[in-house]
């Protein structure tokens, strides 16, 4: 038997656990939760067997049963891996959480059994060697999803959440099936590493951009950009755990999906320029809005919704490998960030000093971000000496210079007259040591995806366009943040407050379309 078949054993164990869970599920067996564990350590070391097998082998995949490779698969290679240590690690720490969050809930059981099928049916979904398992685990995935999300069913902002989710699941694993057939029907083969392999070669045709669109429509459609975002918003109706297991690879399905076929995508530079226009305003509009919410965890929905926008721009500018990095990035901060949430309560309520040290006027600001800007530009020229200019794409100078634009914040702080000179020069080191981990991580995602993800195109007027659009928006956000409180009692700026913090009410306007703006009473 393959070596490669490897990586199939942390499912494996985890439809196991996942089984036994629903068998003694409401007789709250001392010994499911330990077992269930026990399966997501097993899943972990698995992951991390699979590394030291890719490192010491190469990338490859093998078969375990089926007819003509489309049957159980395995693909072996940087980009699987990399999410099954993700996914396997998170999963790991949410189970072992949920062991002693639910103790002594009497449906315990149950919930542990979905919480396993949905982490095995992600490892099988980032593994996937065929197109018919990557259907198959992806639809898993969000049936699973959906169970956990009614694990309160009486709960009536949980039961809309469900219907939303369930509804843009529908569409979104629909759009998945007719592209992997048009997918199927041009290339002739289900095998995702030839289909990469001759996409490099091939030229667009009608029917790739049409399976292309489709791919990103459901790409879009799991991970919650704007405006179909309202299911993930009202997920905190769900217990905690549920929260943190978005981050284990659910959310970030439709990133990976977008990746795994990044060389088909590259073929319809009109499809990313699209995901790039919802991605950026995604992005943006969830950053404003989070600012806006009081409850830490609504607050953290709300960044997974920017974040996920972020992470659809990246794709839409053609780095997948930074793409990837993000992935990797976010889902470890927040899933950290929703189980330790109620810690951060206590935290924010024993802090007595509100709103920050300093605050800048419009001259402070604007050295903060010529000084960022600055500092960023010396970075990456030093970068440029030392690893060779041609490897900067304009895509990742682009990205970069947004992602400084937050650093560039926190500098006008220590700018501000009324700071004290150890904050300028710890903001000053903060926003160093920014540039070089962007340029560093980029370096490093780069390399070790050479062989697996395609470089970013030579963009064109339109991504040019894109970029400068992008840089300018969110520039041009970042500089009404540093001098928000300034205006923070405007009439203008409290109306625009109470707007975004109602999420613009695109959500409400959601749920009366789909027939859940008013809710039945029960006696």
């Amino acid at each position: 038997m393959s070596l490669y078949l490897l990586p199939l054993f942390a499912p494996l164990v985890l439809f196991i656990a996942a089984t036994l869970g629903f068998v003694r599920n409401g007789r709250r067996p001392p010994l499911v939760p330990a077992i269930a564990e026990g399966a997501a350590l097993g899943a972990l070391l698995t992951a991390m067997a699979s590394l030291a097998l890719l490192v010491l082998r190469g990338a490859g995949d093998s078969e375990l049963i089926g007819w003509s490779g489309n049957g159980l698969s395995s693909r072996l290679d940087a980009v699987s891996v990399t999410m099954l240590l993700l996914v396997a690690f998170i999963g790991w720490i949410v189970v072992r959480y949920a062991r002693t969050y639910l103790d002594g809930e009497a449906r315990q059981g149950s919930f542990i059994g979905w919480l396993c099928a949905a982490l095995a049916a992600v490892l099988l979904l980032v593994q996937a060697g065929n197109l018919f398992q990557l259907v198959a685990a992806w639809i898993t995935t969000s049936f699973a999803l959906h169970r956990l999300l009614l694990f309160y069913p009486e709960r009536v902002a949980a039961q809309r959440a469900a219907s939303k989710k369930r509804l843009f699941s529908t569409i979104g694993a629909i759009a998945l099936i007719v592209a992997v057939i048009l997918i199927w029907a041009r290339f002739g083969t289900t095998d995702i590493a030839t289909i990469n392999a001759l996409a490099r070669t091939s030229d667009a045709s009608g029917l790739i951009v049409m399976a292309v669109s489709l791919l990103a429509l459901a790409a879009v459609l799991k991970s919650a950009q704007f405006p179909t975002h309202g299911w993930l918003t009202e997920v905190m109706e769900a217990p905690t755990p549920v929260s943190a297991l978005l981050h284990a690879g659910v959310i970030n399905a439709g990133g990976f999906l977008l990746i795994r076929f990044a060389d088909l995508m590259l073929l319809a530079p009109g499809v990313l320029a699209v995901l790039a226009m919802v991605g950026g305003f995604t992005a943006l509009f969830g950053a404003l809005v989070m600012l806006t919410q009081p409850a830490i965890k609504t607050s953290l929905a709300w960044s997974t919704v920017a974040q996920m926008g972020f992470m659809m721009l990246q794709c839409g500018l053609g780095l997948f490998p930074l793409a990837l990095l993000h992935v990797v990035a976010h889902s470890l901060y927040k899933a950290h960030s929703f189980l330790a949430s109620g810690e951060a309560v206590e935290q924010v309520a024993a802090i007595r000093r509100p709103g920050p040290i300093a605050v800048p006027d419009a001259h402070a600001v604007g050295r903060a971000f010529v000084i960022g800007l600055g500092i960023y530009a010396g970075i990456g020229a030093a970068f440029g000496f030392a690893f060779g200019f041609e490897y900067k794409s304009p895509q990742a100078l682009a990205l970069g210079t947004i992602l400084i634009f937050g650093v560039a914040y926190l500098l006008a702080q220590g700018l501000a007259d009324a700071a004290p000179r150890p904050l300028t020069r710890k903001t000053a080191i903060y926003a160093s040591a920014a540039a070089v981990g962007y340029f560093t991580l980029q370096t490093l995602a780069e390399w070790l995806t050479v062989e697996v993800l395609p470089a970013a195109p030579v963009p064109g007027r339109l991504e040019w366009t894109l970029m400068a659009l992008a840089v300018l928006s969110f520039g041009l956000v970042a500089v009404a943040q540093a001098l928000f409180p300034h205006w923070a009692s405007h009439p203008a700026v409290t109306g625009l407050r109470v707007h975004l913090s109602n999420g613009l009410y695109v959500n409400a306007i959601t749920d009366r379309v789909l027939g859940g703006w008013s809710v039945r009473k029960v006696s």
